[in-house]
């Protein structure tokens, strides 16, 4: 598969001409909302072997083929145009042949009950695990309901293992250090809560139980801590797995209620795998930037993997994107997107769309009653950067945050780069 990016002058047909595929197969390959408006930086997936690299200053072909773990023999017979010395420069474009084989990986998405069945279908077959979020905890231990019958027999029905998230959040609201306190504060209301998760559990006939506890007071990291202890204590004899979602962390020391309770090193000896949230550096409320840099997303892998075994780790990517408006202002939230109600704003206004090599995402700024904006979201070549720090770090594999839009040329890139393990 190759990820081209639209320049100046380009059609659907053009390029469809240019690699020898037609314009249906690229519309079907790409999932393209609206085939007939493509913009300047936009990237068009062609169905074909191989892919291509555009070359950054300071790369050679020896490192561009360890990046793509290819042989250099290979990248060098693909482009019989670069003769020794081999010299390559910035801007040019090489082929890259396909590796040999593809490693298998898992990938969780996390729904929620309201997600299109359609989408959901669509969905399935790229799945390892669906997390289904989520069911509430209250400060006595009790769990909230959830109407997610439906999902956990579609999931299945999917081979895809239905897995029962927890969150301390508060009905209307965001996560609560408060709640997570109570809950956890004595040993009384731990066993409350985990009696309740694993009859919920069994019930219901989900196959795992992710914890997703998240701005935990520092003070109560240790009670964090015994609590799964606890919880995977009655949930291995039954046969169900653990997971948990933790805060990207770039230290052990790092401060922060969102970071500190979250111990690295003891969740990588106790849980089966771990979602590792690297998202969110651009968020509703803050300023501008990337949702997922590419060199923020590396930072974090680098630290996690000297304290997690790099194999329970499934990387967090978004699903979502923002338009801000500008100049941003705090306390303004950003407008969510779907991935492809992004493309197609840009699409639709005329705007150019941009690359940033730092972060490694796309961006475009327009001009609308003469406010201005500026989007950041995910494309083909972002989502094959963050990919690609899968195999750099021998992770286990993925975890979206949501999968409730499907964005075809996301799961087109992931089905290119590995196979996806299946438990059913």
């Amino acid at each position: 598969m190759i990820i081209y990016t639209v320049k100046n002058g380009d059609t659907l047909y053009s390029i469809a001409r240019e690699f020898g595929v037609t314009i249906a197969e690229l519309e079907r390959f790409n999932g393209l909302p609206d085939a007939n408006l493509i913009t300047v930086g936009q990237d068009v997936l062609i169905p074909v072997s191989g892919s291509i690299h555009t070359v950054t200053a300071g790369e050679s072909l020896y490192s561009i083929a360890s990046h793509y773990s290819v042989p250099l023999d290979s990248v060098i017979n693909a482009n019989p145009d670069i003769r020794p010395p081999y010299t390559i420069y910035p801007e040019q474009i090489i082929r890259i042949p396909e590796p040999s084989t593809k490693r298998t990986i898992s990938v969780n998405g996390y729904a929620y009950p309201s997600i299109n069945r359609n989408v959901l279908g669509q969905t399935l077959p790229y799945l390892t695990y669906l997390s289904i979020f989520s069911h509430r905890v209250t400060s006595t231990g009790s769990l909230d309901s959830l109407n997610d019958s439906e999902l956990i027999k579609l999931a299945k029905a999917g081979r895809v293992a239905p897995i029962m998230v927890i969150t301390n959040t508060e009905e209307g609201g965001g996560f609560s250090s408060d709640v997570a306190h109570a809950v956890l504060e004595t040993a009384e209301s731990r066993g409350n809560l985990i009696e309740n998760v694993i009859s919920t559990a069994t019930r219901k006939g989900y196959l795992g139980v992710d914890v997703d506890f998240e701005y935990i007071y520092p003070n109560d990291r240790e009670l964090y801590n015994s609590f799964l202890t606890e919880l995977k204590a009655e949930l291995e004899p039954r046969g169900l797995t653990l997971s948990t979602a933790i805060a990207p962390k770039i230290s052990s020391t790092q401060v922060g209620t969102l970071y500190e309770a979250h111990d690295y090193s003891f969740h990588g000896s106790i849980v089966d795998y771990l979602i590792l949230m690297t998202y969110e550096w651009g968020y509703l409320y803050g300023p501008p930037m990337a949702v997922a840099p590419y060199n923020e997303v590396k930072k974090v892998l680098s630290y996690a993997v000297t304290e997690i075994p790099s194999r329970k780790i499934l990387m967090g990517m978004p699903n979502y994107a923002y338009d801000w408006t500008l100049p941003f202002q705090e306390g303004r939230p950003a407008e969510i997107l779907s991935i492809n109600e992004a493309v197609l704003r840009a699409d639709r206004l005329g705007a150019q769309i941009q690359f940033n090599q730092n972060s490694q995402a796309p961006f475009y700024e327009y001009s609308q009653n003469g406010v201005s904006h500026i989007v950041w979201f995910e494309n083909a070549r972002s989502t094959a950067a963050r990919l690609q720090l899968v195999n750099d770090f021998n992770l286990g594999g993925l975890s979206y945050w949501t999968v409730n839009q499907f964005y075809a040329q996301n799961w087109r890139v992931v089905e290119d780069m590995f196979n996806i393990r299946k438990v059913l």
